[in-house]
């Protein structure tokens, strides 16, 4: 409870009622008891404001929210459960041709499918059952192959001729170095 509350409320002529000679702005002057009672019930009035100031912030500081709850609007439309297997049949009646025709392309493409596989798999059963023929070669391709394996013979000598005459050249480089 407030001082206001407590507060002498009694009528008062003049908040100054001590006269004029009281309050000469000497340095001994005594505050007179009316100014004093004016200036604490002016403090009471300002507790009483601060405090009634509070309890509005704490009673609109929710309100954004809630007048953003307020406005929005929704309809819930509620239907018996009839109507909503009605609709469903609906549903199922529109939908189901659909389905059924790609479950018989998807049907149709998997024998597609493994046909081919069997196909595949004969195939390759065939292939590992066959033993392997040498290839027939013909009288040219003889003489190519013949030739061939000369010239790489003769490659492989001339290689280490190669060499050979390398490891000298790098003696005699040796040798001129030194000396």
């Amino acid at each position: 409870m407030s001082r206001l509350s407590r507060a002498n409320l009694k009528a008062r002529e003049s908040v100054f009622a001590g006269g004029p000679e009281l309050y000469r702005g000497d340095i001994q002057a005594i505050c007179p008891p009316n100014l004093e009672e004016c200036v604490m019930a002016m403090e009471d009035c300002c507790e009483e404001a601060f405090e009634a100031q509070q309890l509005l912030r704490n009673g609109t500081r929710d309100l954004p929210r809630m007048s953003k709850i307020l406005e929005s609007q929704r309809v819930f439309l509620l239907i018996d459960e009839g109507t909503v297997k009605k609709y469903k049949a609906d549903l199922v009646d529109e939908i189901e041709p659909a389905i059924n025709e790609l479950i018989e392309r998807a049907e149709q493409g998997l024998k597609a499918l493994s046909k081919k596989e069997s196909a595949l798999q004969t195939k390759v059963d065939s292939a590992r059952s066959r033993p392997l023929r040498p290839t027939a070669t013909t009288g040219p391709q003889k003489l190519e192959a013949r030739r061939l394996q000369i010239l790489s013979k003769q490659r492989e000598r001339l290689e280490e001729e190669l060499k050979a005459l390398e490891s000298e050249v790098e003696a005699l480089k040796l040798k001129v170095l030194n000396s």
